[in-house]
């Protein structure tokens, strides 16, 4: 969850109930009056029967909260609570944080193990979405101030009705309901764009999409991401241009996501996410081999220690390699690539794919001598090939071997332990160990458990 949190970091001391706040009762009576009022045609044309009215509504959002706010020391409440007691005292989780949750019969309050309020969730409002209500009336307010004598009050409605929803947006992201939490961004990013103050916040949109984004809604997560572009908003390393391609990904446009990653890339060419969606993409395509390793390149200066850097390399050197009709260049490649996995295995042991990664690759080529000699009359081209095969065979022995003892994957070391298998019945006319070594891992593919 730190994408987010470091985003929303500031919302953290804006939740803090206002002054002087109404009962419910007294919230909802003052609100339904308000609403009637608005109701009057003649009352309607005054921007003041707005502002009561968005007022109302701001009164009826704050009512069941009281006066409680963010940061709080549960000993306080306690106090400013007065009669009103919890319901229940129980354990919860909030984003990923364990805390206690002390439940009213129309709100929650969450502690940290501080005892320190750091969420408020309403579970039975005054009236359903008075945010919205009050952003409606705020705006109805300025529509009807044609001497425009009212923009302060409006601006500063909006600005807090914005904090409100990031707010909510928040709260909604902490229990894991990103949708929502999308839609809360979306209104608070509303508010701050609604006239006179007409405001972009950044933030707002890149929440708004980044929610989205999580549970796949790619057309909504395209639209805010897009607007964040807009606006030149790029996030931490041009994070939005890594997001923006995924969208596009998504949905099908990969000449899209290209432009955008290139886009970001000249901007932020240190950014390991658009490093990464680049090389993706490249790999993926098939296309532009030379353009690939100038990003590989870059990559591992930048994270030098990314062994995972090291065996996309040698991946895209054995592709290469079995598309090169020239035989001198194929070595060349296939040099390339076992440097290439080795480094990948140096730099860190327990990454099982740079062992994998050079194990496939002579276990293929032994396959594709095999067939050749299969296919072959001549006696000793035969044999050559025979021993050629056998060779590329025992070099893919190794590799798998340390590819099997890095991974701490049950069904990797079982699929590994298939490669073994048949590497070890080979040559188990060679010896004891190499019928010990078929055995082995014959028994641990059968029984689909690694020992």
């Amino acid at each position: 969850m730190k994408r987010i949190l470091i985003a929303l970091a500031v919302l953290l001391a804006v939740q803090v109930a206002d002054a002087q706040v109404k009962s419910p009762e007294a919230a909802k009576k003052a609100l339904d009056k308000a609403i009637e009022i608005s109701q009057n045609e003649k009352k309607a044309s005054k921007p003041d029967t707005w502002l009561k009215l968005a007022a109302a509504y701001m009164d009826a959002y704050n009512a069941p909260v009281g006066s409680a706010w963010i940061g709080a020391q549960k000993q306080e409440l306690q106090l400013l609570m007065g009669s009103e007691k919890p319901i229940a005292t129980e354990s919860a989780v909030l984003g990923g944080e364990p805390c206690t949750k002390d439940v009213y019969a129309d709100k929650e309050f969450y502690f940290n193990q501080a005892g320190q309020l750091v969420l408020i969730n309403v579970t039975n409002p005054v009236v359903e979405n008075a945010l919205e209500g009050a952003l409606g009336a705020y705006q109805k307010a300025w529509e009807m101030d044609v001497k425009q004598s009212k923009a302060k009050q409006v601006n500063e409605g909006l600005e807090l009705l914005a904090r409100k929803f990031l707010d909510e947006g928040m709260n909604c992201y902490m229990f894991e309901d990103y949708s929502a939490a999308s839609q809360k961004f979306e209104m608070a990013a509303a508010a701050s764009m609604s006239a006179p103050l007409n405001k972009v916040d950044t933030t707002a949109l890149y929440n708004a999409g980044f929610t989205a984004w999580m549970v796949k809604d790619y057309p909504r997560a395209k639209t805010f991401f897009e607007k964040c572009i807009d606006a030149k908003y790029y996030y931490e390393d041009g994070e939005v241009f890594a997001k923006l391609a995924d969208v596009y990904k998504n949905l099908g446009n990969s000449e899209s996501a290209l432009q955008v990653l290139e886009s970001g890339f000249g901007m932020f060419p240190q950014s390991q996410s658009i490093l990464i969606g680049l090389i993706n993409h490249y790999v993926e395509s098939g296309s532009n081999p030379e353009r690939l390793f100038v990003l590989i390149d870059e990559a591992k200066r930048n994270e030098p220690n990314n062994a995972s850097l090291y065996y996309v390399e040698g991946n895209i050197y054995n592709e290469l390699r079995q598309k090169e009709a020239d035989p001198e260049k194929a070595e060349a490649l296939l040099n390339k690539a076992v440097a290439a996995y080795d480094a990948c295995s140096g730099i860190d042991a327990s990454y099982a794919f740079g062992h994998i990664g050079k194990g496939v690759m002579f276990y293929n080529i032994a396959i594709e001598l095999q067939d050749k000699a299969a296919n072959e009359l001549d006696d000793k081209k035969w044999m050559a090939l025979t021993e050629q095969f056998e060779t590329a065979l025992m070099s893919a022995l190794e590799p798998f071997e340390k590819a099997y003892a890095a991974s701490t994957d049950n069904a990797l070391k079982v699929n590994i332990a298939e490669y073994l298998k048949n590497i070890y019945y080979r040559f188990s006319s060679k010896g004891a160990e190499y019928e010990q070594g078929y055995n082995k891992y014959n028994t641990i593919v059968k029984e689909g458990r690694a020992l």
